[in-house]
């Protein structure tokens, strides 16, 4: 059985989604970051980032969330989580799921951990105020490409969406938080709605506000 560690509310949010869509059975390991669980010697023997989330597929162990969800995509292809390979729709896939792990999570761990580039308090602060400004502009940039469609990749939901809601979810407490962007905001309302984001959010003990 696939087993997924993670914690609640972080980067193991876009899998566990993508695991109750699949509807494949497994197990949800949430680790206590308050006894440091994410850096005790038998979880570093499965990452030794020491960071969630990490998946365990029979012999096979990943790391990074955007690896797994592309792993689950290309494993349960009757789930239709990822268009078909060669196309161009897939390409846009790849594209998107690239941009959202490396420029908006990377710009989402420097608002978060200012401490981990500059020290003092006045620089931290410059620092995290300028990354919520790139923050928005990212997030602007995806509004305008979602523009009416149902789903971010047009008509069919893909592994891209909640990828896209969770970091999503992380701007609840900016100044301009993504669901008063005119486009993103029913579309994380429609995220909000599927029973497997519903089920992740229970299971990952989540409560309003969700986005």
């Amino acid at each position: 059985m696939l087993t997924l560690y993670g914690m609640p509310s972080t980067a193991s949010m876009a899998p566990h989604i993508l695991l109750r869509e699949i509807g494949v059975p497994f197990e949800m390991v949430l680790l206590d970051r308050a006894t440091a669980a994410h850096k005790a010697p038998d979880y570093l023997r499965l990452n030794p980032n020491g960071r969630v989330p990490t998946l365990v597929d029979g012999d096979l162990v990943l790391f990074e969330s955007a690896a797994i969800c592309l792993h689950l995509a290309d494993s349960y292809p009757a789930a239709g989580l990822a268009p078909a390979p060669g196309t161009a729709e897939r390409a846009h896939f790849y594209m998107w799921l690239v941009f959202l792990t490396n420029t908006v999570q990377a710009d989402m761990l420097v608002y978060f951990y200012p401490e981990r580039h500059v020290e003092g308090a006045e620089a931290q602060a410059s620092v995290k105020a300028m990354a919520e400004a790139r923050l928005l502009e990212r997030f602007t940039l995806l509004d305008r490409v979602l523009g009416d469609k149902a789903w971010f990749l047009g008509d069919r939901y893909s592994a891209v969406d909640p990828y896209l809601f969770m970091l999503a979810r992380w701007t609840r407490f900016m100044g301009t938080p993504a669901r008063r962007l005119p486009n993103l905001g029913p579309y994380l309302a429609r995220m909000l709605a599927r029973p497997a984001v519903r089920a992740a959010f229970e299971a990952e003990g989540l409560g309003d506000p969700f986005y």
